[in-house]
């Protein structure tokens, strides 16, 4: 779908569907949809009483017109307050959602900063987000939409700039979705890897890989334990975008979880806990579409992006409760549970991260931790840092992009739980606090960088739509791990 901008008149604007948003009052309390009414003999104003639109958030009305440019209306109501980017975002999502049969759809904007465009672009795009691959025959969605315009009062090039920053932000989400979407027998270690190559390709990024034999020569053993109850090959992938004109001299390395199935391992999952277990690499997933938004967007700043895949599963040669293994960095750590994977994958590809690449700033995604859910519940993100300044700048990036995240300490009375009679230390400890003591495990491996932990467990994957997330595989995390690089790069 491509979005485009229009400066024509309401009267005028040909669509399949014309989205307007209204405002707490009704169509009375703006000048220009009252005058569009009028153009169309009250029809608006008369469906809107009849069905009780006030333009209360939340509420929508669809009206057909037997006459003018479109041939339905939407009137979305927008509440009170100012219209900011999370309420564009909203807007278009909810616009597009309701465009799903049509082609062409218009969405006219209260306001039409770039702020506004970008939010409305990125919006109008993940709001038709539809995963389709698997279905066949009459299954398949009958249509498609083809184009959103953004009715807008100009037509210059910070708009259009706007526009584009929007629609390279939701490609970059929906290419996460896609892959968070995707079944475990297709998206396998290997494949998961070859999507990333793929991308690094088409976009001139660095891409460097290590399969089962490289990581053993690296002495990734925490990673390889995880990976060895599995018949598919584990691979390590390292993308680099360095612009040719690099303005900041910070480097930045995102760290993603890559378990494409997690069975649990020897202590295996119930059957109801395992159904959406594909999910369990969105941190991998996610890690992807920044470094391929950053790269997109021309962003003046150096971005790694680093993720390790794999299975975790109970082949004959799987891992065990009582194991004792090395990790890249040389720590010995106890197995405690085998459905407690996503850490050891972590700690070797963060230790690598923080001893070869040497970033200013470290921040992994992982959908780590049940513990995050029953804490925060379903929708928002657990924020661990060892860094106040880079938690506030990225709660900042988040706010901005109408993502959900809440900060959690690095609780030091928990780190005793970590300790083992046998090794240097456990991978988890007792039942409480359980993303606490996660991140306290992740921490070991990072040495004195500056790091933030973001436990996505709950976010990355939606049992029921909710905001401008869909069902499935949401793609959370990208837009605030852009909004947070963008920032860091204009910052003076």
């Amino acid at each position: 779908m491509k979005v485009t901008l229009s400066t024509d008149a309401l009267p005028k604007v040909r669509a399949d569907l014309l989205a307007l948003g209204v405002r707490t009052g009704g169509l009375g309390s703006d000048k220009a949809l009252k005058a569009f009414d009028r153009s169309l003999g009250g029809a608006l104003s008369a469906a809107a009483k009849l069905e009780d639109f006030s333009g209360k958030s939340g509420e929508t009305l669809k009206v057909s017109l037997a006459k003018g440019g479109a041939k339905n209306i939407l009137l979305v109501g927008l509440g009170e307050g100012t219209f900011a980017e999370k309420d564009a975002r909203a807007f278009a999502v909810r616009a597009a959602g309701a465009a799903a049969k049509y082609s062409v759809l218009a969405i006219a904007l209260p306001s039409d900063e770039d702020a506004i465009l970008r939010a409305a672009a990125e919006g109008a795009l993940t709001g038709q987000y539809r995963y389709t691959r698997y279905l066949t025959g009459e299954r398949r969605p009958k249509h498609r939409l083809e184009t959103a315009r953004l009715i807008v009062s100009r037509k210059d090039k910070g708009a259009a700039a706007a526009v584009h920053a929007g629609t390279v932000l939701a490609e970059s989400v929906m290419l996460v979705r896609d892959l968070v979407n995707a079944p475990p027998n297709d998206l396998t270690p290997v494949a998961l890897a070859n999507e990333a190559k793929k991308a690094c390709d088409a976009h001139g990024i660095t891409y460097v890989e290590w399969n089962k034999a490289g990581l053993a020569e690296l002495g990734a053993d925490l990673f390889l334990a995880v990976n060895r109850g599995s018949a598919e090959e584990p691979r390590m992938v390292h993308m680099s975008y360095v612009p040719e004109t690099l303005i900041k001299t910070k480097k930045i390395v995102f760290v993603g979880k890559g378990l494409t199935f997690d069975s649990g391992g020897l202590c295996i999952k119930p059957a109801g806990s395992m159904i959406d277990m594909k999910c369990d690499m969105a941190g991998a997933a996610t890690t992807i579409g920044i470094i391929l938004a950053a790269a997109r967007l021309k962003l003046p700043i150096e971005v790694h992006g680093l993720f390790g895949a794999t299975e975790n599963m109970t082949g004959s040669a799987a891992y065990r409760p009582g194991d004792v293994f090395k990790s890249l960095d040389g720590k010995t750590v106890e197995i405690i549970n085998t459905d407690a994977e996503g850490r050891l994958v972590l700690a070797d590809v963060l230790s690598y991260a923080a001893t070869k690449i040497k970033p200013d700033y470290l921040i992994d995604h992982a959908t780590l931790t049940g513990a995050c859910m029953v804490a925060l519940g379903p929708w928002t993100a657990g924020l661990f840092a060892n860094d106040d300044t880079l938690a506030a700048a990225y709660a900042k990036a988040a706010a901005e992009q109408g993502e959900s995240y809440w900060r959690l300490p690095l609780e030091e009375d928990l780190r005793e739980m970590l300790k083992s009679d046998i090794a240097d230390m456990k991978h988890m400890g007792d039942r409480y606090g359980g993303s606490i003591t996660a991140a306290l495990f992740l921490r070991e491996f990072i040495g004195k960088t500056k790091w933030m932990h973001l436990d996505i467990a709950g976010p990355a994957f939606g049992e029921r739509p909710h905001g401008v997330f869909p069902k499935g595989g949401t793609g959370f995390g990208v837009a605030t791990g852009v909004r947070f690089l963008e920032t860091l790069a204009s910052a003076g």
